[in-house]
């Protein structure tokens, strides 16, 4: 029952060419950053990230994209990142952008064992073309499919050895639903606890989710844009 892991270099090392990896994040808000580094690190190629975004230039899953290791984008938003729209426009990067609430729902479904739902986001757009679409009620609804990932890479802010995890504020974000849809989830977190130190209804992603548990360093938690107000 001891998840715990000395290194992200070592929770990693199961990673390989072409895997779908799903990572937490909103903005640099709540972001893996010891295992994207570790993923830099092993150089592995053709990835496909799901992620809601794609980083800054020079930080998070940007490093990766500095790097040409990602294949494929799974995203919601992606304006932050000119090297991300340099990729796709020279063909380089294949995007597919969703609708935030489909974009969660999808992970979701995936985590709960459902493969497709019907959505309203995107009826009549092109988010619907080449999909299935159904009338319920005289409104049109097209059908999403479920998203699984080989890993899952999500940060948290305290978790123990049995991978027990508790995410601070805005910094939950995606997490714990990218927890609940991959074969095999890694959480990187500020601080392991002792058992029991975490109270049983603070608990945001039990311990059943989570495969390895790491105690990251380091951690930058970058401002992705500064706005102060004048005097």
């Amino acid at each position: 029952m001891d998840k715990r892991i000395s290194s992200p270099d070592d929770a990693i090392r199961q990673l390989k060419d072409g895997d779908t990896v799903l990572m937490g994040g909103f903005g640099l808000c709540g972001i893996p950053e010891n295992l994207i580094a570790a993923v830099r690190r092993k150089g592995t190629k053709d990835l496909t990230i799901v992620s809601n975004n794609a980083g800054v230039d020079d930080f998070g899953i940007g490093l990766l994209l500095q790097n040409r290791q990602v294949k494929k984008m799974v995203s919601t938003y992606v304006g932050e990142n000119k090297l991300f729209e340099q990729l796709v426009m020279s063909g380089e990067l294949q995007v597919e952008l969703n609708p935030q609430g489909t974009f969660a729902e999808r992970i979701r479904a995936g985590g709960a064992g459902i493969p497709a739902f019907y959505t309203a986001a995107g009826s009549g757009t092109m988010v619907a073309d080449g999909k299935e679409t159904r009338d319920f009620n005289g409104r049109s609804y097209v059908m999403e499919r479920a998203i699984r990932g080989d890993f899952a890479f999500i940060k948290a802010w305290k978790g123990d050895r049995w991978g027990n995890l508790l995410y601070r504020r805005t910094a939950r974000n995606f997490n714990p639903m990218m927890a609940t849809a991959a074969d095999y989830v890694v959480a990187e977190v500020e601080e392991i606890v002792e058992l029991g130190a975490l109270l049983p209804d603070q608990i945001h992603t039990p311990g059943i989710y989570v495969d390895a548990i790491l105690q990251g360093a380091r951690y930058e938690k970058r401002i992705e844009r500064r706005t102060t107000r004048k005097k």
